[in-house]
Parts: C-alpha cells; sequence; structure tokens
C-alpha cells in the first residue's frame, strides 16, 4: 500500500442482487466442478498399472485453464457468468463420462 492509499478504497460499490449472487457462486462452482473432473482423470490415470504422462499433462493444464477463467469471471457480466455455468457444467460431465 504505497503513500498509505488502499486499493481497494479506490473501488465504486457495486450493489449485488441475490440472483446476481447466486448465479456468479454458480458459475464459480461450475468451474470448480471441471477442475474436480480433472482431478478424477489424474487420479484414475495415476492408478493405472502404466499412467500416460500426456493425460496427466493434459489434465493438469486443464486445470489451470480453468482457474484462469474462474479469475475473469466479472460478477457483473450476466451473459458472461450464465455462458460460463452451461459450459463448465457440461465440461464437467463430458470429463467424469470419459474415465468410465
Amino acid at each position: 500500500m504505497p503513500n498509505g492509499i488502499s486499493i481497494t478504497g479506490q473501488l465504486d460499490p457495486y450493489e449485488w442482487s441475490n440472483e446476481e449472487t447466486a448465479a456468479y457462486e454458480a458459475a464459480i462452482e461450475a468451474i470448480n466442478g471441471a477442475v474436480g473432473a480433472y482431478s478424477a482423470v489424474i487420479a484414475a490415470e495415476e492408478a493405472k498399472p502404466s499412467p500416460d504422462p500426456d493425460v496427466i499433462q493434459a489434465a493438469r493444464a486443464a486445470q489451470s485453464q480453468l482457474a484462469r477463467a474462474r479469475e475473469g469471471l466479472r460478477s457483473s457480466d450476466l451473459e458472461q457468468i450464465a455462458a460460463a455455468r452451461a459450459h463448465y457444467a457440461q465440461l464437467a460431465r463430458e470429463t467424469l463420462a470419459g474415465i468410465a
């Protein structure tokens, strides 16, 4: 905090509705679900007698990309939030289906 000035103190206030809060949290949970799905891929691959390091590396890279997507969510962008919820929930389902 240079010169005793708080950066967060300079931000404009933003009022969230209950719906916006719930939608944002659901989008975060969808991304977290996809991260968890890739954790399951990693665990399943590591449990094999001869794990494929490329599968593990790809799953870890996907987790990193998901972390960046999570950081990029903007609570005020309702279209982005809705798209993220749908996309990442589907991604988690498809990723988990690929393990079976």
